[in-house]
């Protein structure tokens, strides 16, 4: 189990985490969001010593993370860390050999990873010459060849076309399956929602959401509604009885429904401004119990 516990950290007077508890279990997958500047990357670098925290503490099974078990987890920065005019099979048995995996072993693995990712480039390219997907893919390859028992990736699919998204995917997926957990960061909550056990919301440092995507979906909004009315006058949304706009989408609007509100009668003031074409119970995605997580 990797956990997060209690974890706070300033930067001078300026809170960046406060309080950040949450618990990876073995083979989980969990996806780490929030806006750019909520705090996730800080996450990341305390996990893995590059910055220390005021209070609260790491653990992996139940001990503080310290310089023996970093060994023994894979990091994908934000920031790529490779070096650009160096060969990068050359770069990925090194990395590999740094971490107590014998040469042969590094070797037969990097040409492995390399095939698998699809990694285009010719046998002398240095790494400033691949294109920015394949730097990416090697990037990702330096984190998981010496076989981690945990992964942190920070928004390992920026920038990748469909096919090298879905190859990570996959060696992720597979990783989880053999127990290891899995904790990456992204903006693409599509990506989030499809790959992931649980989640958790950052906003402004603080943990506002945490659980699978069905449980933060029934938490925000168990009562939303789809409703399209063919013919409606501008603004009937609005006038709809306990029902407040949350998203619209063409003639279609989401309506989230206050406590007290009655779906019948939802249904009558909509059929009573026009053709009533739509309307359904809607389970929000991820992307809408986002935006409500964060938005003030």
């Amino acid at each position: 189990m990797f956990e997060f516990n209690h974890v706070s950290k300033h930067f001078d007077t300026k809170a960046v985490l406060t309080d950040l508890s949450f618990t990876v279990q073995p083979g989980q997958i969990f996806g780490f969001c929030g806006a750019n500047g909520a705090g996730k990357t800080t996450a990341m670098r305390i996990a893995l010593g590059v910055l220390g925290a005021d209070r609260g503490t790491v653990r992996w099974r139940g001990v503080p993370v310290d310089d023996e078990s970093r060994r023994l987890i894979g990091y994908m920065p934000e920031e790529r860390g490779l070096y650009a005019k160096m060969r990068p099979r050359d770069q990925l048995v090194y990395f590999a050999r740094l971490s107590g995996v014998p040469a042969a072993v590094a070797k037969r693995r990097a040409d492995e990873w390399i095939e698998r990712l699809g990694v285009t480039m010719a046998p002398t390219d240095t790494l400033e010459k691949l294109s920015l997907g394949n730097q990416q893919r090697i990037q990702l390859i330096a984190a998981l060849i010496h076989d981690p028992q945990v992964l942190i990736l920070d928004e390992p699919f920026s920038g990748l076309d469909p096919v090298a998204v879905d190859a990570m995917a996959q060696a992720l997926t597979e990783f989880a399956s053999r127990g290891v957990p899995v904790v990456f960061s992204s903006h693409q909550l599509e990506l989030v929602e499809r790959l992931c056990d649980r989640v958790g919301i950052l906003t402004q440092g603080r943990l506002v959401a945490d659980g699978t995507v069905e449980e933060l979906g029934a938490g925000a909004g168990q009562r939303w509604l789809r409703i399209s009315v063919a013919g409606a006058p501008p603004g009937w949304e609005e006038r709809l009885p306990g029902a407040r706009v949350i998203g619209r989408e063409g003639a279609t609007v989401t309506v989230s429904l206050a406590e007290q509100a009655s779906e019948q009668q939802v249904v009558a003031a909509a059929q009573s401004m026009g053709e009533l074409e739509h309307f359904a119970r809607h389970r929000p995605t991820l992307a809408e119990v986002f935006r409500k997580a964060v938005t003030p």
